[in-house]
């Protein structure tokens, strides 16, 4: 019979380790991060026909206004004597796709277009990196007002007009980490063995350079949610009788004088979620940092 050695901490010697690959640590990291894990319920807004009390849309002119706390209405009702609550709730579900949406977009053409120009370099990377600057010359509010009032008012033109905003900032974090990472000596290795551009940008280039894209597009999302609801604020997003945070504050505005408590509960929520997806981001990067 062959004895097994057994090591101090009770794993036999020369058994080989259990290895846990590079995204299943960062969920493990990240399923421990308590914060990140708590601000991510804020998307529970995708569940809204079954929590909301009511029909967002429903209202009656005898119970406009009413305060916070008002029987059958428990955040008050709005202009139109529509439940707030409900209308919140509902109003989360559009706020987060236009949040959420334009960022998803801008990190697939972003990222695509900043890999392309650090990975080949010279007259592409000049062309693509000063087409992205012409960009940065504008404030980001007033070109995606420019952009959304050329389109015209609509949802799909606000997503068209924020995923143009936020193209130019992924595509130059994109061009930064993917220059650093084709100077290593792994991608060089790459190349002197045959390998394609093709391979090398597949195998060795994109599993170092999207964590930190990717962390950078999440905290973009609170932003485009502000954005989005200022679009609409401005009547170029969401039209009426949709409910959206941004349109909500537009009509409440008349009333900040009489129920201003009922009249800042969609700037309340625009601010709570905002700060959630910059605490997410904060716990994504955390989850990510290999060296923790």
């Amino acid at each position: 019979m062959s004895a097994v050695s057994i090591d101090g901490g009770g794993a036999p010697i020369g058994t080989p380790a259990r290895t846990v690959g590079y995204w299943a640590g960062v969920g493990r990291r990240l399923r421990r991060d308590k914060v990140a894990l708590a601000c991510a319920l804020v998307l529970a807004a995708i569940f809204a026909p079954y929590v909301a009390p009511a029909d967002p849309s429903k209202g009656a002119i005898l119970k406009r206004l009413q305060p916070i706390g008002s029987e059958g209405f428990p955040l008050g009702s709005d202009e139109l004597g529509r439940d707030m609550l409900s209308r919140l709730i509902f109003g989360g579900r559009l706020s987060l796709m236009m949040g959420i949406s334009p960022v998803a977009l801008a990190l697939v053409i972003g990222s695509l277009l900043g890999i392309v120009a650090g990975f080949v370099g010279g007259r592409v990377n000049t062309v693509i990196m000063r087409t992205v600057d012409v960009f940065f010359a504008f404030p980001s509010v007033l070109l995606a007002v420019a952009i959304s009032g050329a389109l015209g008012a609509g949802i799909a033109n606000a997503m068209l007009a924020l995923t143009i905003v936020f193209i130019p900032p992924i595509a130059r974090v994109a061009e930064s980490v993917t220059t650093q990472v084709r100077s290593l000596d792994f991608v060089e290795a790459a190349r002197a063995s045959g390998a394609g551009a093709w391979t090398v940008i597949r195998v060795h280039i994109l599993g170092n350079v999207l964590g930190p894209i990717f962390v950078y597009a999440t905290s973009l999302v609170s932003v485009s949610m502000i954005l989005a609801a200022g679009l609409s604020f401005l009547g170029l997003g969401t039209k009426p009788p949709d409910p959206e945070w941004g349109l909500m504050l537009n009509t409440l505005r008349t009333a900040i004088y009489t129920q201003p408590w009922v009249a800042a509960l969609p700037g309340a929520m625009i601010f709570m979620v905002s700060i959630s997806f910059n605490l997410l981001s904060d716990g994504l990067r955390s989850a990510m940092d290999v060296q923790r």
